[in-house]
């Protein structure tokens, strides 16, 4: 398989970026990954670079993003911070990515499990907050989500060891994180609503390896 360029990416849909996704994930998770000469693209992209999405995702060391949507070299930007929230910086890249560099698709991916997540509901449900230097504004960015999520009302069930909970906190995380990002960006919601790109949500497997998409 080789390196996108500016010709095919030109040629990729916003609808076929995901779908290159979506497929990438399927190859992934039944050990089928396509057949890349992986130093190949290397010299192919050594004089620029047409990726056809951006994916934000979180820090996790258990979510290498071109791993697990099977993605050469030159095929996606890779934005991550933990909790996959959004900042000046980060929609900033993401914008890059779009409006400069032609990316087609946005992915903002949670992951089951996610330890910036479960801080978060930690943090929420302490009487007094955290002391963790730096990581309070990455809290203070994920919190809101925790607070969504209107049930279980007892404070003894929202918890992370509510399986249910934790989920749809990392479901509502994503969903905010897209609605920042609309919100933050008027470049991107352009973009959007010219249909030029699309901007999705996606939860990660850390048990099994599937995305689950929100589109």
């Amino acid at each position: 398989m080789k390196a996108l360029n500016k010709d095919t990416q030109a040629a990729i849909t916003p609808s076929d970026s995901l779908q290159r996704l979506k497929e990438g994930n399927t190859r992934f998770t039944s050990t089928s990954p396509a057949q890349r000469d992986l130093l190949q693209q290397v010299s192919d992209t050594s004089g620029g670079q047409w990726p056809h999405a951006v994916v934000l995702s979180c820090i996790d060391s258990r979510v290498p993003v071109e791993t697990i949507f099977d993605q050469g070299i030159g095929d996606v930007f890779s934005a991550r911070v933990a909790g996959n929230v959004v900042s000046p910086d980060i929609t900033a890249s993401i914008e890059y990515g779009c409006k400069v560099a032609g990316s087609r698709t946005v992915v903002v991916l949670g992951h089951t499990g996610c330890g910036a997540v479960k801080t978060a509901i930690q943090d929420a449900n302490s009487a007094s907050p955290l002391q963790l230097g730096s990581i309070r504004s990455l809290l203070d960015g994920i919190k809101p989500s925790v607070h969504a999520v209107q049930t279980p009302d007892k404070i003894s069930e929202r918890t992370y060891e509510n399986k249910e909970f934790f989920d749809a906190v990392v479901y509502k995380n994503v969903a905010l994180t897209i609605e920042n990002l609309r919100n933050d960006s008027p470049v991107l919601k352009e973009m959007e609503d010219n249909k030029e790109i699309k901007i999705v949500g996606a939860v990660y497997s850390v048990s099994d390896g599937k995305v689950t998409f929100m589109d």
